[in-house]
């Protein structure tokens, strides 16, 4: 099961109380204060850990709470800290605290091993002994602990991909992904086969590799969440190369150009919300895969969309995700991009 997002409440442990005590021994009337510390409550970090993908077990457990620290005790011994709690999420997790005014975001875990202190443990209370002084030598104070910080958070995953692979239901993008990566997503000839991303990793020549995310099947208005448009959307934000699957067969009903209008659409209104500099979604580059030619019945289809893209400056490459014709120049002119070679990708001659 794949869940991007999480609402979980934690709570850091609380600090032990102080001690009030005093030393007693023989022949000694009047001992001095000798009351210890509290120690101090637990804190709860997130940690990005490189073995989940998910948050799904997050999902069935969402209260978490660390331990508190121990009383002090007499004879001026400490209590002990509360241990902390870690809790690990998947590389690219972003943390919301939720308060009244809205989400705010408390970090942003892109790195793996990258932590943040989600709520930090209460301070152990002093003991009498600290409280002491020449003109109080039997002072009867001691403090309670601080109560730990406790915060309801949400959790949210945006995948971590080079390239994005974007296209309306059902024109290839999981047979694409599981031809060219070890990722296997389940495939069938039905739209919205796939219900999650998948992300796969291509390796060419050279010791050359790359991340790739297969987003479900869009369709028009996913901007506004048709079809679960917008969290697949956003799972996009952090992509540097889109690449629009495009079924020029006659398979799917539909018009090429119009599938190519209606994705740039729905990219061009989706609002990002992303600080990695990389910009809107529409305005990042692009590649066109005009998926589907083993079953090419209409050449015309094909000839008018890559007509359309070269008067845009949009590279296409004719391809079969079957077949595995054509794959090649599209994932060189990917490393391309990705790698940030100033060589420009230039559109293939179609077949």
């Amino acid at each position: 099961m794949f869940v991007d997002e999480v609402d979980i409440r934690i709570t850091a442990g609380h600090g032990g109380r102080g001690c009030l005590s005093f030393r007693r021994e023989k022949f000694v009337p009047r001992g001095g204060p000798d009351g210890g510390d509290g120690g101090c409550g637990g804190s709860i970090n997130i940690i990005a850990s490189p073995h989940h993908n998910t948050l799904v077990h997050y999902r069935f457990r969402p209260e978490f709470r660390a331990r508190r620290g121990a009383h002090g005790e007499g004879a001026n011994r400490i209590g002990r800290n509360g241990v902390d709690l870690d809790l690990e999420v998947p590389v690219g997790t972003i943390v919301y605290e939720l308060t009244e005014d809205g989400p705010v975001e408390l970090a942003d875990l892109t790195d793996v091993g990258q932590r943040v202190i989600a709520a930090k443990g209460g301070l152990g209370g002093r003991g009498n002994g600290k409280f002491a002084t020449s003109t109080n030598q039997a002072p009867r104070r001691a403090e309670p602990g601080l109560e730990g910080e406790d915060r309801q958070l949400r959790l949210r995953l945006k995948l971590l991909a080079d390239v994005g692979i974007v296209g309306f239901p059902n024109v290839g993008k999981s047979t694409l992904i599981a031809h060219i990566s070890a990722a296997r997503p389940k495939i069938a000839d039905y739209p919205f086969t796939t219900l999650s991303p998948n992300l796969g990793v291509v390796s060419l020549s050279d010791n050359r590799s790359f991340v790739v995310a297969d987003i479900p099947g869009l369709i028009e208005g996913a901007h506004t969440g048709h079809g679960l448009g917008h969290r697949f959307l956003s799972h996009l934000e952090r992509t540097k190369v889109l690449v629009h699957i495009i079924d020029v067969s006659s398979s799917s009903g539909r018009d090429p150009l119009h599938d190519y209008d209606a994705i740039r659409r729905e990219l061009a209104l989706y609002p990002t919300n992303s600080n990695d500099g990389v910009g809107p979604l529409d305005q990042r580059p692009q590649v066109v895969a005009a998926n589907k030619i083993d079953a090419l019945d209409e050449p015309s289809r094909l000839d008018r969309l890559s007509a359309m893209l070269r008067e845009q400056e949009v590279p296409v490459y004719p391809i079969s995700s079957v077949t595995g014709e054509g794959l090649q120049p599209l994932l060189e002119a990917l490393w391309q991009t990705v790698s940030g070679i100033s060589q420009p990708i230039l559109p293939a001659t179609p077949k």
